[in-house]
C-alpha cells in the first residue's frame, strides 16, 4: 500500500472548500487524470481514470462526512483506496486542506511511479489546481451539506 499525504491553504471560507469538494463532478477540472466522476446516489461515485496511459473505471462510496470537517471514502473493491480530506477553518477567509489517501499499485508502470513518488508530487500538483479553481471562482459551483455516518471497521483512515 502506498500512503499519501498533501496539504494546501486556500484563500476561501471553509464551508467554501468544503462546498466545492462536494461537486465531484467538477474533479476533472482540477484533477489529473481523472477523466469523469458521475454520482450514483449521495454516497457512491462512479470514476474513470487515466494516468501514464492506463485507463481505469471503478466506484467509491462515501463512509464518513461530516460538513465542513471531512470527507472520508473507499474504493467498493475494499482493497483500491481510501482516503479522507479534511478542512481546517483558518480564519473567516482561510481553510486548511489536507488530504490522505491509500492505495495500492498493481502495474508495473504505478509501481515505478509510486517508487518515484510521482503520485505525492501528482496530489501536491492537483491541490494546487484546486486552490486556483476555487479562489479564481470565489465560490462553490454547488453543495451537498449531508451527513453520513462512519459504517464501522475500516470506515476512517
Amino acid at each position: 500500500m502506498q500512503t499519501v499525504e498533501e496539504t494546501i491553504d486556500v484563500a476561501v471560507p471553509v464551508h467554501t472548500a468544503y462546498n466545492q469538494w462536494t461537486q465531484f463532478e467538477s474533479f476533472p477540472q482540477f484533477m489529473s487524470g481523472v477523466e469523469a466522476v458521475t454520482q450514483l446516489s449521495d454516497t457512491t461515485n462512479h470514476w474513470v481514470t487515466k494516468i501514464a496511459g492506463v485507463e481505469r473505471e471503478f466506484d467509491t462510496e462515501i463512509v464518513d462526512q461530516e460538513p465542513d470537517d471531512r470527507i472520508a471514502w473507499r474504493s467498493t473493491d475494499g482493497k483500491s483506496h481510501a482516503g479522507v480530506v479534511r478542512f481546517t477553518r483558518m480564519d473567516d477567509n482561510h481553510t486548511k486542506v489536507n488530504v490522505h489517501f491509500e492505495w495500492a499499485p498493481e502495474t508495473f508502470t504505478e509501481k515505478a511511479g509510486a517508487a518515484l513518488k510521482i503520485d505525492e508530487m501528482q496530489v501536491k500538483a492537483d491541490l494546487r489546481k484546486f486552490k486556483d479553481f476555487i479562489e479564481s471562482r470565489g465560490t462553490e459551483t454547488g453543495a451537498w451539506r449531508g451527513e453520513v455516518e462512519d459504517s464501522g471497521p475500516g470506515g476512517q483512515i
